[in-house]
């Protein structure tokens, strides 16, 4: 499975890309998207837009970028699951409050990178793939249950 993790936002949103295999995670890329700050909102968004266009799987957001990225994932039927900020650190640190620095460093740890990702938004994307990641067949196999 591979899994798009987004963490949205008009001047800055990360990306990270998780590949899982029995008992191994592996980060595939991530990123930032920066945007202007003088660039009006419109242009922005457009510009998000036509990044998660082309490179959409799974995602994950919330404010106006996730509309783009839901429109870019849309557009292509890729199908995509939310979670709160909450959820997300639960399933990378064990705690639903656990700070911007945890939760670097259990992405880096979970992922086995040799450094802690250096920008805030690139770790909580890959966060947001490792939870996707560890809470996908759970989802599945409830929705099954849910179906029959």
């Amino acid at each position: 499975m591979r899994v798009l993790g987004i963490d949205p936002g008009t001047a800055n949103t990360g990306y990270g890309v998780v590949a899982s295999a029995p008992g191994r995670l592996t980060a595939l890329a991530s990123g930032v998207i920066e945007t202007s700050s003088r660039a009006p909102l419109e242009r922005r968004l457009a510009d998000i837009h036509l990044f998660f266009g082309s490179n959409a799987r799974s995602a994950f957001a919330v404010g106006q970028a996730r509309g783009v990225v839901l429109l870019a994932a849309g557009q292509r039927a890729i199908p995509c699951a939310s979670y709160t900020p909450q959820q997300v650190k639960g399933a990378v640190c064990g705690s639903g409050r656990a700070g911007k620095e945890q939760v670097g460093r259990m992405v880096q740890a979970l992922l086995r990178l040799t450094e802690m990702p250096k920008a805030d938004h690139t770790s909580d994307a890959l966060a947001v793939a490792v939870c996707h990641v560890n809470r996908a067949p759970l989802q599945a196999r409830l929705q099954k249950a849910m179906s029959e």
